[in-house]
């Protein structure tokens, strides 16, 4: 009764959070500046670490660990993540202004979506103990295969999701302010913003497939797996709009991850052979991002190889494709 007492509360300590967000700091649709996103981002990291101490005398040390370790992990994938938002703005030439919007929303179904793939996954581990050396195996396959990929490539006319959107709903020409659905001549369309939160909703699954593992593998217990997913999640808007102009140049970043999911798979595939301590296994994923983001820092890309930034503001009658 008291686990289900401390999931309500946070769910709507969460919910009334969301909601401020949207009603009172973003009623009004504006560009996201620097100091803002900095000072937003810095709110949700000490909002992260102040409950990490809440579960330290709540739970205990393992489980305060098991948090700060998720959390770490999950915003480390977050920001390597943000890469793919850039390209989707871009290719879609979404103002600045609208951006903040559709990350609200993006981030509201991912938390949705996490929820339901954690509660499954913690189930099915449950149940079927067999599923942790999966879990380990596709990790450190994950880990292999993202250290030899090169930089993702969005294509929204090959996604399937948004093939069926379009085939299946109307959709305006232009974006109509910052609407996902409008009214016109007493029918109802969807506008172009619409299949921006469609692509940024369908790429989080797989993000999902990443990120969820990777905490699974670090706690069973479904409450830390959730709320760690749920604090980096809350704070992506702003973290996109504080590292957008510099994330760019976090190019061993990619490889540092790729790392860690190796690691976190070969943690699981010998945890019943061998106790790796949480103290340590924190301590080797710190370290791993500070290499990866100082080496990134000592031998920077020349700058005709970094990713284009967000687009700047359009004119009020410049389309969206």
């Amino acid at each position: 009764m008291n686990e289900i007492f401390f999931w309500i509360i946070f769910n709507v300590f969460v919910l009334l959070l969301l909601g401020l967000d949207l009603f009172v700091f973003h009623r009004k649709e504006h560009e996201v500046k620097i100091k803002e996103a900095l000072l937003t981002s810095l709110f949700w990291i000490v909002l992260a670490l102040g409950f990490n101490v809440l579960i330290y005398f709540w739970k205990g040390q393992d489980s305060a660990l098991e948090f700060l370790t998720g959390y770490l992990i999950e915003k480390s994938l977050s920001v390597d993540n943000l890469f793919v938002f850039i390209l989707i703005f871009n290719y879609f030439k979404v103002p600045l202004k609208y951006q903040h919007n559709l990350l609200f929303w993006g981030v509201l179904g991912a938390l949705v979506l996490r929820a339901i793939f954690i509660v499954v996954g913690v189930a099915l581990i449950a149940k079927f103990h067999f599923i942790i050396y999966i879990l380990g195996a596709f990790l450190v396959y994950t880990g292999i295969k993202m250290a030899f990929t090169k930089d993702q490539d969005i294509d929204p006319e090959h996604n399937p999701l948004v093939n069926w959107v379009s085939k299946h709903m109307r959709v305006t020409k232009t974006a109509v302010g910052g609407k996902f659905f409008v009214k016109q001549n007493g029918r109802l369309f969807a506008t172009p913003l619409f299949l921006v939160l469609v692509m940024i909703e369908s790429t989080d699954v797989v993000f999902a497939a990443d990120s969820i593992p990777a905490i699974l593998a670090i706690s069973k217990d479904p409450f830390i797996v959730y709320t760690s997913n749920v604090f980096a999640l809350l704070g992506l808007r702003a973290l996109y709009f504080a590292l957008a102009g510099i994330m760019q140049l976090f190019h061993y970043l990619h490889y540092g991850l790729s790392l860690i999911l190796t690691f976190i798979g070969v943690k699981l595939l010998i945890s019943e052979y061998y106790h790796l301590d949480m103290r340590i296994a924190l301590l080797v994923v710190g370290a791993i991002l500070a290499v990866s983001v100082i080496a990134s820092l000592l031998f920077p890309k020349p700058k005709d190889e970094l990713p284009a930034l967000p687009v700047e503001e359009k004119k009020p009658d410049q389309k969206i494709k």
